[in-house]
């Protein structure tokens, strides 16, 4: 699968869709918005990071036959597939050695490593050995809560794997479930009367639990609880960490567990200063929540190690044989040992992968990188060995592609050279931002910012356009009582103003077409239906309203010798450009259908665009398995 060449392809998807509905007249601010896309307004440079190695702990093997886990968790804890019911002997991280041995001291931890590392078992074999040499039935001894149902579930799939596979419809040795708000009342009520030994939940439901009469059960059912497990940590801050914190505590009040130790699990919680520094900023940040000390020791980071060999490019002779590896390898036909030796690889595990942290020489994970862009890898390697930017990045690609095919894996353990993920960030996007002025003079902008870069003179307010020609307009806010001194606020949503003194509406600036000052020269420009006779002569009715007439300075204040603009009170009713002349009825409020910003204003919208389109160009690829 080329993935490079798929998320190009759902990137041009999302753009023909944002661009399908942005209709701008004025050819200025027209082609400001297609320059700007086209250089990552909306979408940035993907940023790409390699899936790195583990330091190997112990098997699970080996800690049975050390005694230090239930000798059934040997049974429990394997590598298992449907078609593979027994499975293979699972190897531990180090990181997940280290915290199983920490939970045999009966010490609280928090394990702060990097996605893919394998955070879940570092709690569940502890839960699970727990329960096993304790005996099943005794009610919750491990609660997990989760930040979202959506981990939840998938613990629960992954616990399945485990605690399923391999037993033939037997008892279960442990017994889990999710209880969350998603199940049925029949699920529940099971759950009340037999409660599990390990419970996936969120923090809003243990909540629950605590306050409700039915839930009344589990707590008296948690006497024996061993475990109180908060998964993604770093999500409880602020007043949340707080509320995570009085919960934590008043859930050791509820249940009255002698034994009870809080474990916590988290990519990131610090980033500033050594990976010592950090642990010891965690500890102190864990110890709050928990309301327990929190050893330093027991803040358990990842272990890493290279696959590739580590060379030194600033080493001339190094990037001599990384100009050669370039030129004369094929990346498509390497083995794995042949990717280990090779310079390209070695350089891309130090680009994407690895780094030395100074203070300690100890391997962390390297920042992620775009190939591409003024700071790109791409134009790294080629003034590092002299080629082009774009022959730079066609080699990256071309071996990060080659070191995911199924000749590049470790015959050991069944990896493969470079695993990697592109992050791709995309904004719904701001609108243009305009000066107060005629438009051919104007300043168009399309970040949103208070003045005019330089000039303090000039404020900037945000622009909308009309979906069916294209005028923009100014979203604005006024003051009801616009008098001397009063200035124009800008809008930055479509949402109307609630306070009493300002009135939503749209401000509109044109050359060539000014609304008129007379109302025998607006009769023809509003709709017909606000039009009604009057002693034999036609006039507009006076509760319909009337675009009102300003002089505006390019301060935002009144000012005769301002430019005219005409404002429209929200909702819009009617486009002022008489080549248009689109209305709407009085009993459609919002105007996010009528007008027309930079992007996609709802997230929902984006998000079904960019799955749909990469799940259909998942399908168009042969060789992906059909699940």
């Amino acid at each position: 699968m080329d993935v490079f060449k798929i998320h190009q392809e759902v990137i041009s998807d999302y753009a023909n869709y944002t661009q399908s509905f942005i209709k701008i007249a004025d050819p200025r601010i027209s082609e400001r918005v297609r320059s700007g896309i086209e250089n990552g307004l909306l979408w940035p440079e993907p940023l790409l990071q390699l899936n790195p190695s583990f330091e190997p702990g112990r098997s699970i093997e080996q800690l049975v036959s050390e005694k230090l886990l239930h000798e059934e968790c040997g049974q429990i804890f394997r590598i298992k597939s449907e078609s593979d019911q027994l499975g293979k002997t699972l190897r531990l991280h180090r990181h997940q050695d280290q915290a199983i041995e920490t939970y045999l001291r009966n010490e609280p931890y928090v394990l702060t490593t990097g996605t893919g590392s394998g955070k879940s078992l570092s709690y569940i074999i502890p839960a699970v050995d727990h329960v096993l040499k304790n005996g099943t039935g005794r009610g919750l001894q491990a609660i997990v809560v989760y930040p979202m149902n959506a981990l939840a579930n998938s613990q629960r799939e992954e616990l399945d794997k485990f605690l399923k596979l391999g037993f033939d419809g037997k008892e279960l040795p442990v017994s889990y479930a999710r209880y969350t708000g998603q199940e049925g009342t029949e699920e529940r009520e099971r759950i009340l009367k037999n409660p599990p030994d390990i419970l996936l939940t969120n923090y809003v439901m243990l909540e629950l639990i605590l306050t409700r009469i039915g839930e009344k059960r589990l707590v008296s059912s948690a006497s024996n609880l061993r475990f109180l497990v908060f998964d993604e940590l770093h999500t409880y801050r602020g007043r949340q960490g707080a509320d995570v914190a009085m919960l934590i505590r008043r859930c050791r009040d509820a249940f009255g567990s002698k034994q009870l130790n809080c474990v916590g699990t988290s990519a990131t919680m610090e980033s500033a200063g050594t990976s010592h520094e950090q642990a010891q900023v965690v500890a102190e940040v864990a110890s709050k929540i928990f309301g327990e000390h929190v050893p330093v020791g027991n803040v358990i980071g990842e272990s890493l190690r290279r696959t590739t060999h580590e060379l030194d490019f600033e080493i001339e002779a190094n990037k001599v044989l990384l100009a050669q590896s370039i030129a004369n390898e094929d990346p498509y036909s390497m083995d794995f040992q042949q990717f280990v030796n090779s310079p390209m690889a070695s350089w891309l595990e130090s680009t994407f992968g690895l780094t030395r942290e100074p203070e300690t020489n100890q391997l962390i994970r390297q920042t992620p990188k775009a190939i591409k862009g003024e700071s790109g890898a791409a134009v790294e390697l080629a003034e590092l060995v002299n080629v082009s930017a774009d022959d730079a990045n066609a080699a990256i690609q071309r071996y990060l592609d080659g070191g995911t095919l199924e000749e590049a894996k470790n015959p050991a353990t069944g990896f493969n050279v470079f695993a990697f993920r592109l992050h791709q960030f995309i904004t719904r996007g701001d609108t243009a931002w305009a000066s107060i002025e005629s438009e051919s003079v104007r300043t168009i902008t399309l970040r949103g910012q208070q003045f005019v870069p330089g000039d303090r003179s000039k404020v900037l307010m945000p622009m909308v356009f009309c979906r069916c020609c294209g005028q923009e307009y100014y979203r604005i806010e006024m003051p009801k009582q616009f008098s001397d001194g009063e200035e124009i606020q800008p809008r930055e949503n479509f949402r109307s103003s609630v306070s009493d003194d300002l009135e939503s509406g749209y401000l509109y600036i044109s050359t060539e077409f000014p609304w008129p000052t007379t109302e025998s020269e607006m009769i023809p420009l509003v709709p017909p239906e606000w039009i009604e006779e009057h002693h034999g002569d036609y006039r507009i009715k006076r509760s319909q309203p009337v675009p009102q007439l300003l002089n505006i300075g390019t301060d935002g204040k009144q000012n005769p010798s301002g430019i005219t603009a005409a404002f429209l009170k929200a909702p819009f009713r009617f486009c002022l450009n008489p080549k248009c002349k689109v209305a709407y009825n009085a009993r459609q409020r919002s105007d996010v259908s009528k007008l027309a910003t930079i992007g996609i204003d709802g997230r929902s919208t984006a998000t079904t665009i960019l799955a749909l389109s990469t799940i259909l160009k998942l399908r168009l690829e042969t060789g992906l398995p059909e699940k």
